[in-house]
């Protein structure tokens, strides 16, 4: 039992939804980056959001620069069951595990704000901002009788990362800038638990927990004429969760087994460098390109300690390191129109012997384009779109549950999982 809530929680700390970025990242902080497909990232720096880019573009901005985003990600999601199965005590041949294919687990729409405001001190060459975002969310349930419910039925984790933010220009043409990140996580998560014979109906294992962190982000931006290049580091951030877990529904002989208790589960998560070029600043026409790496490969394992017995269990995850690539480009149709289109190709961070159905994650392609409209030059709204085609990956997870008892049952969920979704950003921006 302890193995399986430990595979668990680790597990429901990394829920993707397939509209984020690497992993369960959320680079969606602005309808200006989606449309040029994230191309802009840490040398765009053309609204407030750069501080969640690149603190060191808040020098490109004006006396008092303010913008608030709102995302839509509508997640088509779909498993296939390829022969899931589940042993009974006693019995020497598994048995399909049955039930349905879970329906589409994500809300639809799912929302995902931000804000940001950046002010310069005076007339010096320093800029300061704060931003509140969210990093890593998603939220997915899967409809009663899932085949793949001994994995995952329910998901539901949220974060939100406030970052006060510095901005120094050292010359007309290099700037640096720095955030610190406070970041708080919560997390709850649900899955079904076989009972000894199938034809007993499933218990249940509820798992929550939370914790508050730091962080760090540093950035710089310099130019040469009408190119520009950008480079950001946000450091990793480690957590120590604390939650609780209940287990219900187990009947004979399991019955003993139902308890409730707190435990304790560290998450650290992955840093990420990212590098961007821009050529055409100050033109009508602007070309971008970003690349970006994620440290994922420092995710090897996550230990959870239950208070009742203090024993610490481990669960491997083995994730590797990932990264993407993006193009973008933008043009200036007149003083109050910019349209822009792009896209990114990225990798997952899972591996196959390790995914499941609470991160049936896979590569991904993004399409994207969008435009700013400005009526004055004190406002500006953006809107930007993508669809995203992620491509199909195996899922082949094993669970052992009671083991080293008589009642020891294996769960091996097989399946193949298909996504895709599509985003739909909007963004609006206030300046003096």
């Amino acid at each position: 039992m302890k193995r399986f809530l430990l595979a668990s929680l680790a597990s429901t700390m990394l829920v993707p939804a397939a509209a984020q970025a690497s992993g369960f990242y959320v680079g969606d902080q602005s309808a200006k980056e989606l449309a040029r497909g994230f191309a802009g990232g840490a040398v765009a720096a053309d609204d407030p959001s750069t501080i969640y880019y690149n603190p060191a573009g808040m020098t490109e901005l004006g006396q008092v620069d303010l913008s608030s985003t709102a995302a839509l990600l509508w997640v088509h999601s779909h498993e296939r069951d390829t022969g899931s199965t589940r042993t009974v005590p006693g019995v020497p041949t598994a048995i399909p595990t049955g039930g349905n294919s879970g329906g589409n687990p994500f809300s639809q729409p799912t929302l995902v704000p931000s804000g940001f405001g950046v002010f310069r001190v005076n007339d010096s060459p320093v800029w300061l901002g704060l931003g509140i975002s969210s990093a890593y969310a998603a939220k997915d349930r899967y409809d009663p009788g899932f085949f793949g419910r001994y994995d995952s039925t329910k998901s539901d984790v949220k974060t939100v990362d406030i970052t006060p933010s510095i901005g120094i220009r050292l010359s007309d043409n290099v700037s640096i800038g720095a955030s610190a990140i406070i970041e708080q996580v919560d997390i709850k998560l649900r899955n079904a638990l076989p009972n000894a014979s199938p034809l007993q109906p499933d218990g249940q294992l509820a798992v929550s927990g939370d914790d508050m962190s730091f962080g760090w982000d540093v950035g710089i931006l310099a130019r040469a004429g009408a190119a520009r290049i950008g480079a950001n580091y946000r450091s990793h951030i480690k957590h120590e969760l604390n939650g609780k877990y209940e287990v219900t529904g187990l009947l004979a002989p399991l019955a003993a087994g139902n308890l409730g208790s707190f435990a304790t589960a560290p998450l650290d998560l992955a840093d990420i460098a990212t590098v961007s070029l821009e050529y055409g600043v100050g033109k009508r026409a602007r070309i971008m390109a970003t690349g970006k790496w994620f440290n994922w490969s420092r995710f090897e394992q996550i230990a959870i300690t239950p208070v009742l017995t203090g024993a610490t269990q481990v669960s491997t995850q083995n994730y590797k390191d990932s990264w993407s690539g993006a193009v973008g480009a933008e043009y200036d149709l007149s003083p109050s129109l910019t349209l822009r289109a792009g896209g990114m190709y990225e990798t997952t961070p899972t591996i196959d012997e390790y995914r499941d159905t609470r991160v049936p994650d896979g590569d991904r392609t993004w399409a994207t384009a969008g435009a700013s409209f400005r009526p004055n030059h004190h406002m500006e709204v953006s809107i930007g779109y993508a669809h995203v085609f992620v491509k199909d990956e195996p899922v082949n997870r094993v669970s052992g549950f009671y083991e080293g008892t008589p009642a020891a049952i294996t769960a091996i969920t097989r399946a193949t999982s298909t996504n895709s979704a599509d985003v739909l950003s909007t963004s609006v921006r206030f300046r003096l």
